[in-house]
């Protein structure tokens, strides 16, 4: 099979997000003048290594609105057991809705930043926004440098930050989800 997405692929769902997987899924917390949003992003990445950076994009709603009036966010790394309260955080709440409260999920202050995080994450990037970018259509893409990370001491084993701790959950495709259970090392020629 062969189709231009702009010409539509006459199936029952776009393949695209699930020929792009597994993706990981930045969970998105901000706060601004009407409360504080947690919000999963699943087009999500680190960029740049020298310093750190990281983007997450897609339409702007209340996570961009919200990281552009503060100038931060925090980017919470997604467990397998965070799986369904992470996807009652997506629901399209009234902007000011508390999605913490909302989707029972604890709250902890960042250090570097005036912003909330995921209190039991196993990992969480603190960002200052660095440039947001127009991408065609009304996607947006929002780039952070990460300024502060918190580890859950758990998580590190003999000075290694270990995903097969907690499993991070990943988006596929459709309604589908994956989990890092499995780890090979491969060193570089």
């Amino acid at each position: 099979m062969f189709y231009r997405p702009a010409e539509g692929h006459g199936l029952p769902h776009s393949p695209f997000a699930a020929i792009v997987s597994p993706r990981p899924i930045g969970w998105i917390s901000t706060r601004s003048g009407m409360g504080d949003n947690l919000a999963p992003y699943s087009f999500f990445n680190a960029v740049a290594y020298h310093p750190p950076q990281i983007m997450f994009s897609g339409d702007v709603r209340d996570s961009m609105e919200n990281a552009l009036e503060s100038g931060v966010f925090a980017v919470n790394v997604v467990q397998a057991s965070a799986l369904h309260n992470m996807n009652a955080t997506s629901a399209r709440f009234p902007r000011g809705t508390d999605e913490f409260v909302a989707a029972d999920v604890a709250k902890a202050e960042c250090v570097a930043i005036d912003c909330p995080r995921v209190a039991d994450a196993p990992a969480t990037l603190e960002c200052r926004v660095v440039k947001l970018v127009d991408l065609l259509g009304d996607e947006r893409m929002l780039v952070g440098e990460v300024v502060g990370i918190h580890i859950r001491d758990d998580c590190l084993i003999d000075g290694r930050f270990d995903v097969t701790r907690y499993n991070p959950a990943a988006r596929l495709g459709y309604h589908d989800y994956t989990f890092v259970r499995e780890v090979t090392a491969l060193r570089r020629p």
